[in-house]
């Protein structure tokens, strides 16, 4: 079921990612807020649907993403890696892509791009914290340099040329969660949507920083500071929290895995 949201309507959207798992998610979703909705990926994102464009693009090719930005009124930008990889696989794909992105956003005139950073931004906070969007960074690893990069890339794009981001720090977007973790993380995709779809149509955001995340009764996140957004999420892993506590075994509280917000993102690697 598709998520009820405020009304929008953009000319063009541009959604990168869209072969990933939530760009499958968000690409029919956001079909129906534009007139085209341009989708990419480096694979072939398949054949274009009614009022789809498609192109296959590799971010790191700047020329190609310069000219996929071409007459696009905003962006939703999930393209890159969204794992841990070695240093030069997220390098090219996630650092140097997103700079391409951006760079190209701003020749293109695109005022407002939703950026899709990740949890791992502060993945060594302890699980036993409340944190906020203000708090510094702690990335857990390579995959979370790269989006603790592109939220400072996209503050620099919006001060010195105005274009406006929210950098939406993801949790773990699933059908349903999996584990103990994920009923802290978990994200709904009608969440999802409902978070994007204010994303891009909150009058005012400047660059502004939000975890995704449910309504969910465990959390270590205080969305409070990016209330102006105006995303108010409706689903909570709550419900899923009796079958998961029963089957799951209690995790040895001197395993890092239990002790950090970024889970077995903390002890992943190392990579050459």
């Amino acid at each position: 079921m598709t998520a009820a949201a405020p009304g929008l309507h953009f000319g063009r959207l541009l959604l990168t990612g869209a072969c990933g798992s939530l760009g499958k998610v968000l690409r029919p979703r956001l079909k129906a807020r534009c007139d085209v909705l341009r989708v990419t990926d480096i694979s072939n994102p398949g054949v274009a649907a009614e009022g789809e464009e498609v192109q296959a693009v590799a971010l790191q090719d700047r020329a190609a993403v310069n000219a996929l930005l071409q007459g696009v009124d905003a962006v939703v930008h999930l393209g890159g890696i969204s794992t841990e990889h070695a240093f030069d696989d997220i390098l090219q794909a996630n650092i140097l892509g997103t700079y391409n992105l951006y760079d190209a956003a701003r020749q293109a005139g695109t005022r407002r791009i939703v950026f899709a950073s990740s949890n791992h931004v502060t993945g060594f906070y302890m699980q036993r914290e409340t944190i906020d969007p203000m708090m510094p960074v702690r990335p857990d690893g390579y995959y979370g340099l790269s989006k603790a990069f592109g939220e400072s890339l996209a503050q620099f794009y919006f001060d010195r040329y105005g274009i406006e981001s929210v950098s939406i720090r993801i949790g773990s977007s699933l059908p349903a969660p999996v584990d103990r973790r994920t009923l802290a993380t978990w994200l709904s995709y009608d969440d999802l949507e409902r978070l994007v779809v204010a994303a891009l149509s909150a009058p005012v955001v400047g660059h502004s920083i939000i975890y995704g995340v449910s309504d969910n009764s465990l959390t270590w996140w205080d969305n409070t500071p990016a209330r102006h957004i105006g995303y108010r999420p409706r689903d909570s892993s709550e419900p899923y929290r009796p079958m998961l506590e029963a089957t799951q075994p209690v995790i040895d509280a001197t395993n890092p895995v239990a002790l950090y917000q970024g889970g077995s993102f903390v002890t992943n690697g190392p990579f050459a």
